[in-house]
């Protein structure tokens, strides 16, 4: 619902919106069962009804319809990644890349933040997705996001300038409730795909630990070697990126 609302403030109210899966692979619990912005929805028109249990055919149709075109954006827990890549195993050769905003990779990032939180609400699925070859496959992990912070103030006075932030700032109200800034997490990630050089990256190999309770789902660098299959990135510009993100809006509003 709070995408469509998006979609409906963007004059695109057509464009296909498919719930993905609910729970977990494997765990037996829920980190986040609710969306607490929901609750501004009541201010923005939305709609109410979608297809239900279609979201893994929806994206294995699409990228089997346009093969070598499709960069899979991937901005939550990687549980129906890892179900389209199990389902069908063509798949991620059939990508042009797949960009992950998920893990944290430095040692300083993982002394405050063991497990990033996208690895952490479904370690397995994550671990399903790095061990996947893929032509491209980068991630973008809390060591680089969390450069990329706005306090509320400030984002109040950017996102009330442009019409289609609206309700992401009304959304975004409920956070400030408890939090004095936003951390463009996802928006970097999305940014990365059309302006690579935002941020640096780095190639290695990365697995997500699945034996130590306290440490499920961490992402473990294995080795760096320009041949290996990730792309981690380690440096981001936060300039450039909240011009290439704030040009975005300003061009549709």
């Amino acid at each position: 619902m709070l995408a469509s609302a998006l979609c409906r403030v963007a004059g695109q109210p057509t464009i296909p919106i498919y719930p993905g899966v609910e729970r977990p692979l494997l765990l037996q619990h829920e980190h986040q069962p609710t969306a607490p912005q929901q609750e501004a929805l009541v201010r923005w028109p939305h709609e109410t009804d979608f297809p239900r249990g279609s979201a893994i055919e929806f994206l294995r149709q699409t990228i089997r319809k346009h093969p070598g075109e499709i960069v899979l954006l991937a901005t939550g827990p990687m549980t129906n990644i890892a179900l389209l890549f199990s389902v069908d195993p063509a798949i991620p050769s059939l990508l042009k890349g797949l960009v992950l905003m998920c893990g944290a990779f430095s040692a300083e990032q993982q002394q405050r933040t063991p497990v990033e939180w996208n690895a952490l609400c479904d370690p397995h699925a994550a671990a399903i997705v790095y061990r996947t070859p893929i032509a491209q496959h980068r991630s973008i992990g809390l060591d680089v996001t969390m450069q990329v912070v706005m306090p509320a103030e400030q984002v109040r006075e950017r996102f009330i300038q442009t019409p289609l932030l609206h309700p992401v700032l009304d959304f975004a109200e409920v956070w400030f409730r408890e939090r004095p800034q936003i951390i463009f997490h996802d928006p970097l990630a999305a940014v990365s795909i059309f302006d690579e050089q935002v941020c640096q990256w780095t190639r290695t190999v990365v697995e997500v630990h699945l034996q130590d309770d306290e440490l499920l789902g961490q992402t473990q660098i294995l080795t760096t070697d320009k041949s290996a299959q990730h792309e981690i990135a380690h440096m981001v510009d936060p300039a450039r990126f909240f011009e290439r993100y704030f040009r975005v809006f300003s061009m549709k509003s």
